[in-house]
């Protein structure tokens, strides 16, 4: 299978580079997001006036429950981080000409690698938080990195073998945490509890999770702009004959790009289990990885752009219970809302529709994720 390059698709992502790209390039990488998601609103207000109620109600309590006092910004940005970090998984992964979409996978066996060296180990808090995500980010590459060299050095697709290594992990992790790490004495399938010194603070209001995943984010946008890795996954992605041709060992890059893919999944479990849960339980965990996909195709490849995106799940997400307690509507409307943008995001006629006049004959979305 071969992916070509997001920039060079109908789903209108932006140059590698967005200092370099052209004005309409970067009017682009806005409307077409934009558009996506208003238009996911309009359908998902439609949805909600069947059930007798206003939308701009619902709206206006979705967003104020999630954003109007200091609990539910903190609560939001507890949400947003493994979001910003999953959604980066995704990014360097198409950037490379990859589709991982095993982000939950990764996510899964960094979160519970970071709670075995959180609860594990007794370390000086400088010493210990560093372990312990760095240990699930090497969780999450190791395991990303099964799919990486199947795909460099046997092409077999990672789409295939991402979805499979999701079903294996969640039954792993499952399966450790009811056994081998289980709590002891206790019914529920969870790990012990990890060690104050493992855990996460937060500064003020702000989760200092929130301030890695800033900090990461902003990182993975000047590499891939500036360094010669970063263009390296760049032009394997855009072309992987030129680079080839070009004397870029084009498996390494794949493997490698998928290494650091898994690591940025389990650093958004290990944040997670050190930030939050401060132990591993496999319910909390659920769906995380997969949003990451939504977020990616949002912020169009670009890593700085996925910071808006997971804050506007993030929002979504943490405003969800108070729609049902509020209004009675069924917190799955918001799993709808983002269905929704992510078809109508990752639809090329959204771009066509907009930019009738200038689009080109380019890759479709069928043709470059599922080519051959």
């Amino acid at each position: 299978m071969s992916v070509t390059d997001p920039a060079q698709t109908d789903l209108g992502f932006t140059d590698p580079d967005p200092l370099r790209a052209g004005p309409w390039s970067r009017i682009q990488s806005v409307v077409v997001p934009l558009a996506s998601v208003l238009l996911a609103f309009a359908i998902g207000g439609i949805l909600i006036w069947f059930q007798g109620v206003n939308p701009l109600t619902a709206y206006w309590v979705l967003f104020s429950s999630a954003l109007g006092d200091v609990d539910g910004l903190t609560r939001v940005m507890e949400k947003s981080t493994p979001l910003v970090l999953t959604g980066l998984a995704v990014t360097v992964g198409l950037r490379t000409g990859l589709f991982n979409i095993g982000a939950q996978g990764q996510l899964l066996v960094g979160a519970i690698g970071a709670a075995w060296a959180g609860y594990n180990f007794q370390m000086p808090t400088l010493i210990h938080i560093p372990f312990a995500i760095v240990f699930g980010m090497l969780c999450g590459a190791a395991w990303a990195s099964i799919a990486g060299a199947l795909r460099a050095y046997r092409s077999v697709s990672e789409v295939i073998t991402t979805i499979m290594l999701n079903a294996v992990a969640i039954a792993l992790v499952d399966y450790l945490a009811s056994r081998p790490l289980k709590e002891p004495d206790q019914p529920l399938t969870r790990t012990p509890e990890i060690a104050g010194t493992a855990v996460l603070p937060d500064i003020g209001i702000v989760p200092s999770g929130f301030v890695i995943a800033l900090f990461v984010s902003l990182f993975f946008g000047w590499f891939l702009a500036r360094t010669t890795q970063g263009f390296r996954f760049n032009t394997v992605g855009l072309n992987p004959n030129a680079a080839n041709y070009a004397g870029i060992g084009v498996k390494k890059t794949i493997f490698l790009a998928m290494a650091v893919s898994g690591a940025l999944a389990g650093m958004g479990g290990a944040v997670e289990t050190l930030g939050i849960t401060g132990r591993f339980e496999p319910t909390f965990n659920a769906g995380l990885g997969f949003d990451g996909i939504t977020i990616a195709l949002l912020a169009r490849a670009n890593p700085i752009a996925t910071i808006p995106a997971a804050l506007l799940v993030g929002t979504m997400r943490s405003g969800a219970s108070s729609l049902q307690f509020q209004t009675g509507i069924e917190p799955e409307v918001v799993d709808v809302i983002l269905a929704l943008t992510l078809l109508f995001v990752a639809a090329p006629i959204v771009g066509r529709l907009l930019f009738r006049g200038r689009a080109q004959k380019k890759t479709t979305v069928s043709s470059g994720w599922g080519g051959a």
